[in-house]
């Protein structure tokens, strides 16, 4: 079970004054707490690389923690930024992997049959949904500009647009 904020803070202001074991029974703790907080926002193989980083940021900025503020916000902070920092990378490498290999080109027959299943799945939604989708996300045009285009108001081609992106979404995972 993982301690609440006032066991948390008690913990952790006695491993300030020098505590060992109240400083190992908050790293378990934390511990605790971090798998449970990244479990929900990263892939598993992932999970124990960010919360060792996080516990040893948490070791290294246990100085800067405020006894008169809440622990939890103060560890949540650092996990967030933790995170942050590991998606960028992610980010990067994976940029980084896109960059060093040319992407094979389509066949002109890919890109036929593309079109085709996209023209098809559009067909299962409304027409203002699918032209402000087309005209967006394909054809590469302003929301300004395919409202003019469609003479709908901007907010209601963004409104289709999220609406159609939902609706085809559905219907992609329905077909899996």
């Amino acid at each position: 079970m993982i301690a609440d904020e006032p066991t948390l803070a008690r913990l952790m202001a006695a491993s300030q004054g020098g505590d060992k074991q109240a400083y190992t029974v908050l790293l378990s703790e934390v511990q605790l707490w971090l798998e449970r907080y990244f479990r929900r926002r990263s892939a598993p193989a992932m999970l124990d690389d960010l919360v060792q980083d996080v516990m040893l940021a948490v070791h290294n900025k246990r100085a800067t923690w405020d006894s008169s503020r809440p622990f939890l916000p103060w560890l949540a902070a650092i996990a967030r930024y933790r995170w942050i920092d590991h998606l960028r990378k992610v980010y990067r490498s994976e940029e980084d992997a896109l960059e060093d290999h040319d992407a094979p080109e389509d066949s002109e027959e890919e890109a036929v049959l593309a079109r085709l299943s996209l023209e098809r799945m559009f067909g299962n939604i409304p027409d203002k949904q699918s032209e402000a989708i087309e005209l967006v996300k394909i054809e590469g045009l302003s929301i300004r500009e395919a409202a003019e285009r469609t003479g709908q108001s901007e907010s209601a081609v963004k409104v289709n647009i999220h609406r159609g992106l939902k609706k085809l979404a559905a219907l992609v995972e329905k077909a899996d």
